[in-house]
C-alpha cells in the first residue's frame, strides 16, 4: 500500500501522515530527506517539533544523499514514512529529478510506504528560474506517485480531504 499526503507549509500534512502510519503497524521507520542546516535556527526547531510528535518506538532514518531514499525503499520491510519528497528533490543537483528509480522502489515494496510531499501547485508562481524548476519537478514527480499510489490525501488547514482516482473513485 502507497499513500500520498499532499499539502503546503503547516498544512498539518506530517501530523496526519504520521497517523496513517501508526495505524498501519507496530514498527515504523521514519525517513528524513531534509539535511540539516546548524546555522539554521527555524529549521532546527521544525525538525525538533516533528522528532518530538514521533513515538520513540519509531527508528528515524537520514537521507544523506538522493540515493538513499530508494535503496531505503527497497531494505525496509515494515511501514515506511517518507518526510518529504520536497526535502529530497531539494537534494538533487539543479533539482534535476530522475523519479523511475524511486517509482520502481516504491512499487517493489511488500511493506505500506506514507509519502509526505508538497503541494506546490497552489501558491504563486515562483519569481525565480531556479523556483520555478523547483515547482515544475516536485509537481511532476507528485504526479508520479499519485499514478502509482493506492491513496492521495490533500490535507488544507489540518483537514484532510481524499482525493479520487483517474478513474473517479476515492
Amino acid at each position: 500500500m502507497i499513500v500520498l499526503v499532499l499539502g503546503g507549509t503547516r498544512s498539518g500534512k506530517s501530523g496526519v501522515a504520521e497517523s496513517i502510519a501508526e495505524s498501519l503497524g507496530p514498527v515504523v521507520t521514519y525517513v528524513a530527506t531534509a539535511a540539516l542546516n546548524p546555522e539554521d535556527a527555524d529549521h532546527a526547531a521544525r525538525v525538533a517539533a516533528h522528532q518530538a510528535r514521533r513515538p520513540r518506538s519509531w527508528d528515524t532514518v537520514e537521507c544523506e544523499s538522493p540515493a538513499d531514499l530508494p535503496r531505503l525503499l527497497r531494505e525496509v520491510d515494515n511501514v515506511v514514512l517518507v518526510d518529504s519528497l520536497g526535502a529530497w528533490v531539494a537534494q538533487h543537483l539543479d533539482l534535476a529529478v530522475e523519479a523511475d528509480e524511486l517509482l520502481e522502489a516504491l512499487a517493489a515494496r511488500t511493506g505500506p510506504a506514507v509519502i509526505v510531499s508538497e503541494e506546490v501547485g497552489l501558491s504563486v508562481h515562483a519569481p525565480t528560474e531556479l523556483g520555478r524548476r523547483f515547482a515544475d519537478g516536485l509537481g511532476m514527480l507528485n504526479q508520479q506517485v499519485a499514478a502509482g499510489a493506492d491513496r492521495v490525501l490533500l490535507v488544507v488547514a489540518g483537514r484532510v480531504l481524499e482525493l479520487p482516482g483517474p478513474d473517479g473513485e476515492a
